[in-house]
């Protein structure tokens, strides 16, 4: 495991490219620092690609949907961090995790900050395509072969974001349990299982029952 690096790394900088070293530093120094404030804007982010993805547009206009993700985004983020911790930090003493519940938030906090940064495409976004961003019929994207194109560029973008975010994860919360990232990828999963598995089962229950 990577413990050795630079010191005084800027985490909102350094996260991208030694994400170890820099998840280290924060939790020896304070691993509370903007936990709370990280989660809130990660769920932010997080409520706007839900609300696109349900096609909330078609029954909302733009300022509603920016009100509902400011709303219910920090707080289901924050939400989000302890429950994602506490299970975390559970499944992954199955497997040699040794990480206090704190260093674990602080892990997914500040692995959300490429995320974060993401977000900011939001604001080229609105301005190109609108509240089509968020509608199942896109007449204005698809009569433009230039917002065709940048409504593709932005997707690819977001999509190699997001899954070096994912990398990003693993490898802090691989740090802070003492071992690999591909174990951290296993202690996602465990954590995964757990939490859908009883979701799952309580589904099947109540639709035998309403059957």
């Amino acid at each position: 495991m990577e413990t050795d690096g630079d010191q005084n790394l800027n985490p909102w900088f350094s996260i991208w490219t030694k994400p170890r070293q820099t998840i280290q530093q924060i939790v020896d120094s304070n691993p509370d620092r903007l936990v709370l404030l990280l989660a809130a804007i990660a769920g932010i982010s997080g409520s706007l690609d839900q609300l696109a993805a349900r096609h909330s547009g078609d029954r909302y206009d733009l300022p509603i949907i920016f009100a509902m993700a400011a709303i219910a985004g920090p707080i289901s983020g924050i939400i989000g961090l302890y429950i994602g911790g506490a299970v975390l930090r559970w499944t992954g003493t199955w497997i040699g995790g040794e990480a206090l519940s704190k260093n674990i938030r602080a892990a997914m906090a500040w692995s959300s900050v490429p995320i974060i940064w993401l977000s900011l495409l939001w604001i080229p976004e609105v301005a190109l395509f609108g509240d089509e961003l968020f509608k199942s019929e896109t007449p204005l994207i698809d009569s433009s072969e230039t917002l065709l194109f940048s409504f593709i560029g932005f997707g690819l973008v977001e999509v190699v974001v997001a899954t070096w975010g994912f990398v990003v994860f693993l490898k802090c919360l691989g740090q802070v349990q003492r071992f690999s990232a591909w174990k951290a990828l296993g202690n996602s999963l465990i954590s995964a299982l757990v939490i859908v598995i009883p979701l799952v089962v309580i589904a099947m229950g109540i639709g035998a029952v309403s059957t």
